[in-house]
């Protein structure tokens, strides 16, 4: 219990996502799971996780892994428990992937045999319930090598309700921080004038109260747009909001 306090006073203290997940992948060693992965979207459709560029990745694993998987062929859209998780919420061993191998596509076996030689082949997956319809944060959780997956259904089994409680703390505390994604990063300004439109002000009202010409207003709504990935600016506010980088302290 004091473990569990103590994690969650530090996690709630955490005042960037760096700084939470560095406590969260801490916590979770002690536990025998020495590489993680966290993704999160709000744009997922029945058929897609939505745009990578669009998702927030965190992970604990060697870079390499990830450029496995999450290279231009985005691998990891095939992988078996992104699949489980795209469709149910909760805690999963990874021995649903060795009990459903025939029903496996070319694509979750391509990333199968990635995770035997990357000595990915133990752990949990948890896919938290969301309220957004089209929102969707999953964690994966590899177990250090020389951990059978039995070996881990067994830490499960003995501290598995801690685990899951820790991981929905931490998934709840970055719902609450700004998220940069693979997005083009809004400077100070850009990110300025869409506070301002979100604010119920014009260009003009803008333009006089920071200073710039209407015209300079209007280029920086432009670039925003373009680095979001959107075609209107209520659209780009929006998705500024929905990564928690409107009215942020930081950037």
């Amino acid at each position: 219990m004091d473990r569990l306090l103590n994690y969650m006073a530090q996690v709630c203290q955490s005042r960037s996502i760096a700084e939470l997940w560095d406590t969260h992948c801490h916590a979770m060693k002690a536990f025998g799971f020495d590489r993680l992965v966290y993704g999160f979207t709000h744009f997922m459709t029945p058929t897609s996780l939505g745009p990578r560029e669009d998702s927030l990745i965190l992970y604990s694993h060697v870079p390499e892994y990830m450029r496995l998987l999450y290279d231009e062929d985005e691998l990891y859209r095939h992988s078996p428990m992104i699949q489980w998780a795209s469709k149910n919420s909760g805690a999963c061993s990874w021995s649903w992937v060795h009990e459903n191998v025939d029903k496996l596509s070319d694509g979750a076996r391509q990333v199968r045999a990635i995770n035997r030689k990357m000595d990915v082949t133990a752990g949990y997956t948890i896919s938290f319930p969301e309220t957004a319809k089209r929102a969707r944060g999953v964690m994966a959780l590899t177990a250090q090598k020389g951990l059978s997956q039995d070996d881990v259904d067994q830490i499960w089994t003995r501290d598995g309700k801690t685990i899951e409680a820790m991981n929905h703390v931490a998934h709840l505390k970055i719902m609450s921080l700004p998220q940069q994604t693979d997005r083009a990063k809004l400077s100070g300004r850009q990110r300025e004038v869409l506070e301002w439109v979100g604010s119920g002000k014009t260009n003009q009202d803008i333009a006089t109260i920071i200073g710039v010409s209407a015209a300079t207003v209007e280029k920086h709504l432009r670039i925003a747009r373009a680095k979001l990935g959107v075609d209107t600016t209520a659209q780009a506010i929006l998705k500024i909001s929905y990564l928690n980088q409107i009215h942020s302290p930081n950037g």
